[in-house]
């Protein structure tokens, strides 16, 4: 094995895309590193290799924002402590607020800090709320710290250039998908019974953010009273998103199927998966449907969607009011009911159109294999990121990656 010490730090392990990322990256790169898991709050929804040292800090997770940003320096200065404690000399961070403590810990202690990029910022932090405010000034204020930073797509690249005043330090590599595994969990048993010829499927954390009331809505519309939706996943929209099925009169023909560590069962069984959001980062879920052979709808939103589904278009190009038929799956624009209808309604009832986007979908996630990707990752974390980058250091990770 490997000497060199890979190490994590993320909110924590509990569902969610950039979670079940952070799982498989470690479970795949501890057969060759010392791998270290730092955790701000002690919730684990995925499996671990035991190999994996994981970390906890044992924060409260209900702690509401104000607490949570007054926190970041204090749990900065903990994290700081653990570098010395282990002897680490580099850091990956996953999600906001993972890497500002990065950051700001990389000044307590001398360390390679590299973050991860997971959306597109100015498209989440898009209101004038004060936490959109504050996130805003942190991430044009701290990134730059950073030595390196991982965008997991281009579209997040160019947003932090172009919105945020970051001007170097970047490389894109998008998520890694573990497809063998994948193909082999979508073989387990349901409880439930789907016909897969008249199901429609959704999966994500039931958020604002993720938009499942235009979806519902959308789904509600459509002429084939046949159709199931199954929405799996949970969130703090749960109850609101029921309330509506039931304002709808709907509740017969859509399904909440709750939070799933394995969620390919479901994806396996069924025909199309949609996915709503008003922004993205690069979905999983809408990858993960693909590998399991789903026929795919995506609101065009910033972003991740066109990179999958249309990726020789401008990654940066929103649709208006309209449907597209990209190279991978449907595209709708963001926030229409009537244009998602019209997508449902298309790939209802075009059934060679549903078995073209289903095996385009499967030679699509080859791109994104855990293999590929993982050497990727392996040229970033190997590389000695000098303290003081200049405008070379893109160029060598780049020439690394090709």
């Amino acid at each position: 094995m490997n000497s060199k010490k890979i190490v994590f730090l993320i909110n924590s392990l509990e569902g969610g895309g950039a979670e079940r990322v952070v799982s498989t990256l470690l479970n795949s790169l501890v057969e060759e590193y010392v791998c270290y898991l730092i955790l701000m709050e002690n919730k684990i929804s995925y499996k671990l290799d035991n190999r994996i040292n994981v970390i906890n800090l044992n924060e409260k997770s209900n702690q509401n924002g104000i607490v949570k940003l007054i926190k970041i320096p204090i749990i900065a200065y903990r994290v700081s402590k653990i570098i010395k404690q282990y002897e680490l000399n580099q850091v990956i961070s996953f999600l906001h607020r993972a890497n500002y403590v990065n950051v700001i810990s990389g000044l307590f202690s001398n360390y390679k800090v590299i973050i991860s990029e997971r959306i597109a910022s100015s498209s989440m932090y898009s209101d004038n709320s004060m936490t959109s405010k504050v996130s805003k000034f942190l991430i044009k204020n701290l990134y730059n710290k950073s030595d390196l930073i991982i965008s997991v797509s281009n579209a997040i690249e160019s947003d932090l250039k172009n919105n945020f005043n970051i001007k170097n330090k970047q490389v894109v590599i998008y998520n890694p998908y573990d497809i063998e595994n994948i193909n082999r969990l979508a073989q387990e048993p349901i409880d439930y019974e789907i016909n897969k010829e008249k199901s429609i499927i959704t999966a994500g954390s039931l958020g604002k953010r993720k938009n499942h009331a235009l979806l519902i809505k959308s789904f509600s519309m459509l002429d084939d009273e046949a159709y199931k939706l199954y929405v799996l996943g949970q969130g703090e929209d749960g109850q609101h998103l029921k309330t509506l099925v039931k304002v709808l009169n709907i509740e017969s023909r859509v399904v909440f199927l709750g939070f799933d560590s394995n969620p390919y069962k479901y994806l396996s069984k069924c025909s199309i998966f949609v996915l709503s959001s008003n922004s993205e980062g690069f979905p999983n879920v809408l990858a993960e449907a693909m590998v399991c052979g789903c026929s795919v709808i995506s609101t065009d939103c910033l972003s991740g969607p066109r990179e999958i589904l249309a990726p020789n278009s401008d990654v940066v190009f929103p649709l208006k009011d309209d449907i597209e038929l990209a190279e991978y799956g449907l595209l709708t624009a963001i926030k229409n009911e009537e244009k998602l209808k019209e997508a449902m309604e298309l790939m209802i009832s075009n059934k060679a159109l549903r078995e073209k986007y289903s095996k385009k979908a499967k030679e699509r996630m080859a791109c994104f294999s855990i293999k590929k990707i993982i050497k990727q990752y392996e040229a970033v974390i190997c590389y000695n990121t000098p303290t003081n980058q200049d405008n070379k250091t893109r160029v060598l990770i780049s020439n690394k990656l090709n």
